[in-house]
């Protein structure tokens, strides 16, 4: 049972890897026209009436802002035919596509799309693995059975399986954060950073993360807003650990520490990771803290990011930005005073000093060999 869930962890986190540079294209996108659009005192570009604007820019920037929503359109397709990808190589890509549009037009929602590429995958491994012709036929099956047999499997079970559940789960789940206010909003927040900042770009964080991206598609954003604002919280403060006491880091952590900076601007989690695998029992509890006092710093405070963007490059399209960047700020803070507090004045210089222990041990016995 363990092995079997493994599996299928794998395979959405497949799934995941290929929709993630997409959404990022089209939010990316979509916030360049918006940009534009608040340049000319627009702030609702995306809307059908400039269309037929006067301004051939403001017309462009409209248009602009649809291609970034026809990317976006694409998420659960791309999960879905990358997930079925992962389980039976390409045969169940063209299941999986079909899937994932149809999972769309009934509003199933991020969870739909992964049941579907699943079903799609394990259908067409089940038809390859089990139906058998004679040699001269052999190629009927990959060409016409699974493509065939696969999509029709797949979207039967969709539309009158689990189709219904997922698609009431989803609304629900819309119609319940749609509704959260005030101190449950920030609960939310708290929750949502607090699984980002724990395993730093692994499965904990990457739930927390994609889920909050696939929930933009229904005009949702809090959750997004708390995911990108601690995506970058732990690389950040870490980073800032080493700058505000070098003598208590060993020389690699602190090159690390300045590339975790970088890296943590441009939206990386993954630059706390060499942190966090040095001193695990401080970094991890310090990461979860800061990334959920951030979090629920700006959502509280009313900040509002409507786009998958965690780099700096994108912070100035947020609602209320001055707020979002000092919830960064804050929590980038919290992380690396706690890591400075709790780190041993020598912890650098024993470092060092092992490591110099270690290469004195084996020169010593290479001369007595």
């Amino acid at each position: 049972m363990k092995n079997v869930l493994s599996e299928i962890k794998n395979h959405v986190l497949t799934g995941i890897s290929y929709m993630i540079p997409l959404v990022i294209a089209g939010a990316v996108i979509m916030a360049i026209s918006r940009v534009g659009g608040s340049i000319y005192g627009i702030k609702d570009i995306w809307d059908e009436k400039y269309v037929h604007s006067g301004n051939a820019v403001i017309q462009l920037l409209h248009s602009i802002d649809g291609f970034g929503g026809t990317a976006l359109g694409l998420m659960f397709p791309i999960i879905s035919a990358f997930i079925a990808y992962s389980v039976v190589d390409k045969l169940g890509v063209a299941p999986g596509l079909v899937g994932g549009m149809l999972v769309k037009d009934i509003n199933a929602g991020f969870l739909g799309a992964i049941a579907s590429g699943l079903i799609a995958g394990y259908i067409c491994l089940l038809i390859k693995d089990n139906i058998k012709l004679p040699k001269t036929m052999e190629s009927v099956v990959p060409v016409f059975l699974v493509p065939v047999l696969g999509t029709l499997g797949t979207l039967l079970l969709i539309n009158y399986v689990i189709g219904v559940p997922f698609t009431a789960l989803n609304v629900g789940l819309e119609h319940w954060l749609n509704g959260l206010s005030g101190g449950n909003q920030i609960i939310m927040a708290t929750v949502v950073g607090a699984m980002v900042g724990f395993d730093l770009g692994g499965p904990v964080n990457k739930a927390a993360v994609t889920t909050a991206m696939a929930l933009l598609t229904s005009q949702v954003y809090a959750p997004n807003t708390a995911a990108q604002v601690a995506i970058i919280i732990p690389p950040i403060g870490l980073g800032l650990a080493t700058i505000f006491a070098k003598n208590k880091y060993n020389t690699e952590l602190r090159e690390a520490g300045k590339s975790a900076i970088i890296m943590g601007l441009v939206g990386v989690s993954e630059g706390a990771i060499p942190f966090a695998v040095e001193n695990p029992t401080k970094v991890v509890p310090s990461t979860v803290i800061g990334s959920a006092i951030g979090s629920a710093m700006a959502v509280g405070l009313g900040a509002v990011n409507e786009a998958p963007i965690s780099g700096f490059y994108g912070w100035f399209t947020v609602q209320s930005w001055p707020i979002y960047v000092i919830s960064i700020a804050t929590g980038s803070i919290f992380v690396a005073l706690f890591n400075v507090i709790l780190r041993s004045k020598d912890a650098g210089d024993n470092d060092n000093l092992n490591k110099d222990e270690e290469d004195y041990s084996f020169d010593e016995a290479e001369w007595e060999s």
